[in-house]
């Protein structure tokens, strides 16, 4: 296909040690693969310095939009906003935490062609430690096998897709389980998914948000009534409408696109 144009989507909670870098090498490969890209970062709620350091950086970068939560909304809310906000052809995105390389976002677009609607990465190898490897694994199998999925890696958040899929894909889960309802969502409105081998790297900071046993509990119990309701009720195969907190998002975030460098705070 021809040079396509791409919103670059990171979301963020106490990245301040490694959104720059993600979001400059982000730019440097969005370069190189089309001549019309955005880069959009939405700063969830963060507790450290991860505003100051986008704050920075939004006044050098033309191509950086900020997002701001006031409060945190968790990974399915920031997900929803960065994907409500994004103005350009295709959407890739990927966590700002720096456990995957941007540059490597030429592999999806290399794969993209008119006949695929979305390119999930999967992880070559995961460099985590071992009791995060087999948690994930046993994660993996679980959800791949009581949701259905065709999927080598549900959770690898290495994607790039059509922006118009959320024209019939609606997003409703503030937790990582959005992972889940996105991709059985995908498969069951019958997108064209294919799969590219990405690299897994150390987290160099911070701390995983997920792996401690009171957010362990709450995503197995979001889990089942996500099962519930795109297994045993399908209601996900009804068409829906953006939810009000969405539309407030991508409303705010247009027209934060044609003020230059604007700090958006919803």
């Amino acid at each position: 296909m021809s040079r396509p144009a791409i919103s670059v989507f990171f979301p963020a909670y106490n990245d301040a040690g490694t959104i720059a870098s993600m979001v400059v090498t982000a730019r440097l490969a969005a370069r190189g693969l089309t001549d019309d890209f955005e880069i959009v970062v939405v700063d969830d709620g963060s507790r450290d310095h991860t505003a100051a350091v986008l704050g920075e950086l939004a006044s050098l970068i033309p191509e950086l939009r900020v997002v701001q939560h006031a409060k945190n909304r968790g990974y399915g809310g920031a997900l929803r906003t960065g994907f409500a906000s994004a103005t350009k052809e295709l959407i890739f995105y990927t966590d700002g935490d720096a456990q995957y390389d941007p540059r490597e976002m030429k592999a999806l677009v290399d794969a993209f062609d008119e006949d695929v609607d979305f390119v999930n990465g999967y992880k070559i190898g995961r460099s985590d430690p071992l009791h995060r490897i087999l948690i994930g694994r046993i994660y993996h199998w679980t959800v791949r096998l009581a949701f259905g999925l065709r999927l080598r890696d549900v959770d690898c958040d290495f994607r790039l897709f059509r922006r118009r899929i959320f024209d019939r894909v609606e997003l409703t889960k503030s937790s990582g389980v959005i992972c889940v309802e996105l991709m059985k969502k995908v498969q069951d409105a019958g997108f064209r998914i294919r799969e590219v081998p990405v690299h897994h790297h150390h987290r160099a900071y911070g701390k995983s948000q997920f792996f401690n046993f009171p957010r362990v509990i709450r995503t197995l119990f979001d889990l089942s009534r996500l099962w519930i309701d795109l297994v045993v009720r399908k209601v996900h195969l009804k068409r829906h409408s953006l939810t009000s907190s969405d539309q407030e998002a991508v409303t705010s975030s247009k027209q934060g696109a044609a003020r230059d460098r604007q700090r958006l705070v919803l």
